[in-house]
């Protein structure tokens, strides 16, 4: 772009007034400006040139290491795959002593409410056989004091009201 100074000589006179001058040719402002454009713009085609340059660089490095970051990212999976037999096999030996010990809580626990009902049952039975035993022992007086009767037989205990529970 053409200053102001540039501007400005356009309307400077060629010569100094005086005496007519012979017609001069008109001057070539484009080919001022051709000439005067043509180093910045060889300029700029050469960095034009660079950065293709650099760009195509850029591409093939990006390519480059997108294809080594695919090729790690195979070599993690399948590492990956290899270790998950490992792990699960881990976590099922894990899970399986977990259920092992509670499954020995359980026992241990039932064992423990078994003895005490065993427990329970010795120090009750005797009191409910001599109970039975008694009941037996005055249905059986009971029987041989009374003669039959024509209405049928009568269970053992039926019609006593029987105090508490087994």
């Amino acid at each position: 772009m053409t200053g102001f100074q540039d501007f400005l000589a356009r309307f400077r006179p060629a010569v100094s007034p005086g005496r007519a001058a012979p017609g001069g040719v008109p001057a070539d402002r484009s080919a001022e400006l051709r000439a005067e454009l043509t180093p910045p713009l060889a300029l700029l085609e050469q960095a034009e040139a660079e950065a293709r340059t650099v760009r195509e660089r850029a591409d093939a490095a990006a390519t480059s290491e997108l294809r080594e970051a695919e090729r790690q990212a195979e070599v993690i999976v399948a590492e990956a795959r290899e270790e998950a037999g490992g792990v699960r096999a881990r976590t099922a030996e894990q899970v399986l002593r977990a259920v092992q010990g509670e499954a020995a809580a359980l026992l241990t626990e039932a064992a423990r409410e078994a003895v005490a009902l065993r427990d329970r049952a010795r120090s009750r039975t005797p009191a409910l056989a001599d109970r039975v035993v008694a009941l037996v022992l005055e249905d059986i007086a009971a029987e041989q004091a009374s003669p039959p009767r024509a209405q049928g037989h009568m269970s053992l205990g039926q019609g006593r009201p029987q105090a508490g529970g087994p």
